[in-house]
């Protein structure tokens, strides 16, 4: 028989791609996936009268539904956030004991956080991706560089600036919601070159993969963890598209194969030869898509997640 799930897309953009993944592997697994989406939905209690399997979501999101209705079947939390932060959720202080009980099941992305932590049920999974819907579309990229996220620290904004003056050849893509990009246009030293590049705002996986097509490399500046790489690394190589990254610990995944920069002027440098040297471009996108392929897939992450909650 089929599992029935009931999935929880999360009100925060990132929260929300990343779970679109998740509900795409369990339905790549014969899952029956229905889905409540917490920014427009307003029917939870009738959707509550129905039987579950499991319910599924991102960080405290499930488990909040779970605790306050007195849910009894499993929950499933995916973390990309610390879990010990206001970044989880609002209220992450009050559902934080709850993660230590048998029939909650905690799915952590960032290998060195999920060391620090000894809940009951508590695994280490790096993020992954629908290699159904983020691929390569075959399409000529418009842009050269694409970054895609908040500039909501003077380091970010002024590193992205600078690139962008440094670079004034090159087109160069900003993905980001509205909000953000007014505060970084009034922020901006030169907000002429925040305007250049925003290219508006994008909260689904199907315009998602389609904006990394349409660019030559993505560029990261990872946030939210110790060792791990965020969710665009794993967009971008599935899309067969360069990516580079700061450093970060969980590199090694793509076993020396994916580019990192140690600073501004080695990223400058980066750049400029991987757009110059096509072969080392192509070397590096197959090796790193080829890795992603087979580990970092919905289908196989989700059929690993299920067979830990039984």
């Amino acid at each position: 028989m089929k599992k029935k799930i009931l999935a929880i897309l999360p009100i925060s953009i990132g929260g929300r791609l990343t779970t679109s993944s998740i509900i795409d592997g369990y339905r790549q697994n014969d899952c029956d996936v229905f889905v409540y989406d917490e920014l427009y939905d307003k029917n939870l209690s009738e959707i509550l009268e129905q039987n579950f399997d499991q319910i599924v979501g991102y960080d405290f999101s499930p488990l909040k539904i779970k605790v306050d209705n007195n849910l009894i079947y499993p929950c499933v939390c995916y973390f990309s956030d610390d879990i010990r932060s206001k970044t989880s959720g609002p209220e992450w202080e009050k559902y934080l004991p709850f993660l230590e009980r048998d029939d909650v099941y905690t799915f952590y992305w960032d290998k060195v956080l999920t060391s620090y932590e000894n809940f009951k049920n508590l695994h280490y999974l790096p993020h992954f991706v629908n290699f159904e819907i983020y691929k390569d579309l075959g399409t000529k990229p418009e842009f050269d560089l694409m970054f895609a996220g908040r500039l909501d620290t003077d380091y970010r904004l002024s590193f992205f600036e600078e690139l962008v003056s440094k670079l004034p050849d090159l087109k160069i893509a900003w993905h980001a919601i509205e909000k953000h990009y007014l505060d970084a246009k009034k922020r901006a030293k030169n907000p002429e070159l925040i305007d250049k590049c925003y290219q508006g705002f994008i909260d689904n996986e199907v315009d998602m993969a389609k904006a990394i097509n349409n660019c030559k490399i993505v560029f990261n500046m990872n946030s939210q963890g110790i060792s791990s790489l965020n969710y665009r690394t794993f967009q971008t190589v599935a899309c067969k598209r360069l990516h580079i990254s700061d450093y970060r610990e969980e590199l090694a995944l793509f076993e020396g194969n994916m580019p990192f920069y140690e600073d501004f002027s080695d990223l400058i440098f980066k750049i400029e030869n991987y757009l110059e040297d096509d072969e080392a471009y192509n070397k590096v996108v197959e090796n790193c898509y080829n890795i992603a392929k087979v580990s970092h897939n919905s289908k196989n992450c989700v059929r690993y997640m299920l067979k830990i909650v039984q």
